[in-house]
């Protein structure tokens, strides 16, 4: 899913749900961190890596539409 040709391909109503989806999964991460109980601390890294992908592409097509 974070590779970004897959994610130029999404309607904008899919990528704002990626996106609200990735950021509650990292909300959720961070507070494994906090106690202590994550697994695996690579995680966070891909999720930022892929909202920062979304939010790049919906502003992309934002400045499209000018």
């Amino acid at each position: 899913m974070s590779k970004a040709s897959a994610i130029r391909e999404m309607s904008d109503e899919q990528l704002g749900h990626e996106l609200r989806e990735a950021q509650k999964a990292l909300f959720r991460l961070r507070l494994q961190a906090a106690t202590e109980r994550n697994d695996v601390p690579s995680n966070a890294r891909k999720l930022r890596q892929t909202i920062a992908r979304i939010l790049t592409v919906q502003r992309q097509r934002e400045l499209n539409k000018v």
